[in-house]
């Protein structure tokens, strides 16, 4: 089904800039057509300007394992629990670059992990009320023996504990809350149903880990 209204249905009559930093933050004047004709009123909409992003789902099918990362997330600050987050091993993709290449790169950074076969699973907006993130999701067969450790680019101030984890307790960590961001909700619920025939179809991955060290 495809949508009934496009970008030419939306008046943007201005457009001025709040903030400019690491990201940017905007402020629209707009107006657009109505679902049952018309026009809506003049609104104003603040919308947060980021680079689109790369997530990677790390699995090895022989061992049936997954690897997540820990770090301090400084928009999870007023968490009641705790803003030390575990996720997937994601980055911000630079304008033009292909996103094979960041999820390759990321693994290396933030877990100290050479990829083998990468799967893209989707691209989605993560919340397209206030964002105009999108991001891209890959699985990527890995060889989890020897991973562990802490890693991340220092200059960047990254701090992240690798953890292997078997699928079972991922899906554990998941039904706990732990997991609880869109990139683990969707790989996890992607990785229950392709699980199988991964595992089925899995080749040993020979991929020296040993040699990756903390940038």
């Amino acid at each position: 089904m495809g949508p009934m209204l496009g970008r030419d249905d939306v008046d943007l009559i201005k457009r001025d800039t709040l903030y400019k930093g690491f990201f940017r933050l905007e402020a629209l004047e707009l107006r657009h057509r109505l679902f049952e004709g018309g026009w809506s009123a003049i609104m104003r909409r603040e919308v947060h300007n980021r680079h689109d992003a790369v997530g990677v789902l790390l699995y090895d099918p022989q061992r049936d394992a997954l690897v997540l990362v820990e770090q301090f997330r400084a928009g999870a600050i007023d968490d009641p629990k705790s803003p030390w987050k575990l996720e997937l091993v994601a980055g911000l993709a630079d304008k033009g670059e292909p996103l094979e290449e960041v999820a390759r790169r990321e693994a290396l950074e933030e877990a100290g992990c050479h990829v083998g076969e990468l799967t893209k699973l989707h691209t989605y907006y993560p919340s397209p009320g206030a964002c105009n993130e999108r991001v891209t999701l890959f699985c990527g067969l890995v060889d989890t023996n020897g991973l562990g450790g802490v890693y991340g680019v220092e200059d960047e101030h990254e701090d992240i504990r690798v953890h292997i984890v078997t699928f079972t307790t991922a899906w554990e960590l998941l039904e706990q809350g732990r997991l609880d961001n869109a990139m683990c909700l969707i790989g996890l619920h992607w990785l229950a149903g392709q699980r199988a025939s991964l595992r089925a179809a899995a080749k040993p991955v020979v991929l020296s880990n040993m040699d990756a060290k903390r940038t």
